[in-house]
């Protein structure tokens, strides 16, 4: 998922410890600046800490940040269209005489 600014994620100043957060600016997919809330709603801004993807290893020291569980949109799955045997044999054959038209043209 795209860092966003405005976007909520769980801030995490040491792995064991977790904070409500608000990005506050984007630095690329990996790295953002944080409006990060205490446990009682004080403000504190963290600066250039990475973003975790979902999938990744959460580091075992230092900040980070992770999208909210709920967040996380589920991929879609591959559109597939079913088609006949014949059909894709005939698409075959015309990416074949493509093809072959490209290398005849180098």
């Amino acid at each position: 998922m795209k860092p966003t600014i405005g976007r909520i994620v769980l801030f995490h100043p040491t792995p064991e410890v977790t904070q409500a957060a608000v990005i506050a600016f984007v630095h690329s997919d990996t790295m953002v600046n944080l409006a990060v809330f205490d446990g009682n709603g004080v403000v504190s801004g963290k600066t250039s800490v990475p973003l975790v993807n979902q999938g990744q290893t959460k580091p075992e020291f230092g900040q980070f940040c992770e999208w909210v569980p709920n967040q996380i949109a589920k991929q879609p799955d591959p559109v597939l269209f079913p088609i006949e045997r014949q059909t894709a044999d005939a698409l075959v054959r015309i990416i074949q005489k493509i093809d072959a038209q490209i290398d005849g043209l180098g």
